[in-house]
């Protein structure tokens, strides 16, 4: 029996009763059963096997059929095989030799997943949710101008640099025009990003000057996605105080934001990749990089590299969403007015505000236990209440306003800032300390850790031990001398008594060591008493 194709169940239906309207007025002839049967993709004989039934039950619709479908138990079982239908299948022929239902053969089994799961459900039953996001369909936005709305986000480069002689992998915090794709503004950090990265990276988005601009403006919002230090009073405030507004997208939807996710898919195959040492680049057998000892771009380098790529980006890669026009061409096309921001109210702009006032003194301005001063302006200003907006993280310098009008009076640097070679000396201090204790951590893990023999059977794990019952006895006997010298420190230290306490007694005194006359204002007995025995202890030995 020729098999029935599932695309052509809603027009048959349409089709059949055409013919059986024929049929019942005496005018259906074989021509018309061809012609409909070419129309469906079917031959004539199946047509007429469908006017047959439609004759013998007056519907002619098809009937419903008796065939196994999946019901919610087996998506279950599905997803508790993570995808794997024979596994399923395993299971349910197994229940019918324990006197279950029967099962199905295991082609009928894969037709019903097929069938009555998408493609989209049977990816995530087997991957989870990110898998089954693979295979919905996202509405497009529709078409505003520029600077409308800009989307930001950090990406990880899969890219390690030399940052001081340690391989780094930077990160990127960038801006993006919504509607003309256009890379407006960036921040690389070697390490990972935080609040002044956002800041940095938006006062380049904004700046329209060389060598930022175009680009550029004031956007009306931009869209995050929850993420921590965009969300921050600082940047919230900067952003505020430029009437931007802030739309926070709900946590792990790409889509409501696809211009910047689909600006961090593509830098990874289109510049990442080029690079050296790529860390998803291809490996050998053995899972290791084809060249483990590739040197590494240095930082500056990289960042480089990056501003020379976007570049590219903005002003020679043609997009056909945009109708084979670069980002460029369709940002400075659109003839939306602009609004800009003077580059030094920018600057100041982009700043941390510190909170409270303080009182300029002969030392300068004291903030976080340091004290900052500006050579040029601070002359004749001590006693003046002041306020101090900064970078954050950047503790070198402040910018510092008066406290009641808000004027900025100038910028105040570190007065004692360190020289380069004692900030080296300290990162090598700090990095043979890290060093050190990673070594103790893992000698520690090493000595905890314990092995256990492969198993073949079902049995209880047998652990592999290699000690002998000298060295047992030796590393037991090192444990107890530590936690008696631990006891011994402990008691030592000069503390209350208290029920219960235990405290470790005094050895005997040796006997060739001299002790103390008692003084009468001590006590009138013969005998010491125990301080005068403790005190003998540092006496001086008889010559």
């Amino acid at each position: 029996m020729e098999a029935e194709p599932d695309s052509v169940v809603v027009p048959r239906e349409a089709a059949v009763r055409r013919l059986m309207e024929l049929d019942a007025g005496g005018l259906l002839t074989g021509q018309d059963v061809q012609l409909a049967a070419a129309g469906l993709g079917v031959s004539p004989r199946t047509m007429w096997r469908w006017i047959g039934q439609s004759r013998r039950t007056g519907n002619p619709s098809q009937g419903p059929r008796d065939r196994f479908v999946v019901t919610d138990e087996l998506r279950e079982r599905v997803a508790y095989w993570r995808g794997n239908v024979s596994a399923v299948h395993r299971e349910l022929v197994a229940a019918q030799a324990a006197g279950g239902p029967a099962a199905p053969g295991l082609a009928t089994l894969y037709r019903a997943v097929a069938r009555d799961l998408s493609r989209g459900a049977r990816a995530g039953l087997r991957h989870g949710e990110l898998a089954r996001r693979e295979y919905d369909v996202f509405l497009s936005r529709p078409a505003t101008h520029r600077n409308e709305a800009w989307e930001a986000d950090h990406v990880e480069a899969p890219v390690e640099v030399d940052v001081a002689g340690e391989l780094k992998k930077p990160w990127v915090t960038w801006f993006i025009d919504a509607d003309t794709n256009a890379i407006t503004g960036l921040s690389v950090t070697p390490g990972p990003p935080s609040r002044e990265s956002i800041l940095a990276a938006l006062r380049t988005a904004i700046c329209m000057d060389a060598p930022y601009g175009p680009p550029g403006g004031l956007p009306g919002l931009v869209r995050i996605d929850r993420g921590k230090d965009f969300l921050s009073k600082t940047v919230a405030s900067v952003l505020a105080g430029l009437a931007v507004r802030v739309v926070d997208l709900p946590a792990y939807k790409p889509h409501l934001k696809g211009s910047i996710e689909t600006l961090n898919r593509a830098v990874e195959p289109m510049f990442f990749a080029s690079l050296p040492r790529y860390t998803h680049g291809q490996v050998l057998a053995n899972r290791q990089p084809v060249d483990p000892l590739a040197p590494a771009l240095r930082f500056e380098a990289f960042v480089a590299e990056l501003l020379t790529w976007t570049t590219w980006w903005n002003t020679e890669h043609t997009m056909p969403v945009l109708e084979g026009r670069t980002p460029l061409e369709a940002w400075l096309q659109d003839p939306t007015p602009l609004t800009t921001v003077p580059s030094e109210d920018l600057r100041l702009l982009m700043l941390e505000d510190d909170g409270k006032p303080r009182t300029i003194t002969t030392k300068g301005v004291s903030w976080g236990s340091r004290f900052y001063v500006g050579t040029e302006w601070m002359g004749g200003e001590v006693g003046r209440k002041v306020r101090i907006r900064y970078m954050p993280h950047h503790k070198h310098e402040i910018e510092v306003f008066d406290a009641v009008t808000g004027k900025h009076l100038g910028p105040a640097t570190l007065s004692d800032k360190a020289s380069g070679e004692q900030i080296g000396e300290l990162r090598r201090s700090r990095e043979t300390r890290r060093r050190q204790l990673q070594a103790d951590l893992r000698a520690a893990e090493r000595a905890r850790r314990t092995r256990y023999a492969a198993a073949t059977t079902a049995a209880p794990a047998q652990p592999l031990t290699a000690l002998t019952a000298q060295e047992a006895a030796a590393e037991q006997a090192d444990l107890d001398a530590q936690q008696l010298r631990a006891r011994r420190r402990e008691s030592a230290r000069p503390k209350r008594e208290s029920a219960g306490a235990t405290v470790m007694p005094l050895r005997p005194i040796p006997a060739g060591w001299v002790l103390p006359l008692n003084h009468p204002h001590r006590t009138s007995s013969n005998e010491s008493e125990p301080g005068d025995a403790a005190a003998g202890q540092v006496s001086e030995a008889p010559e």
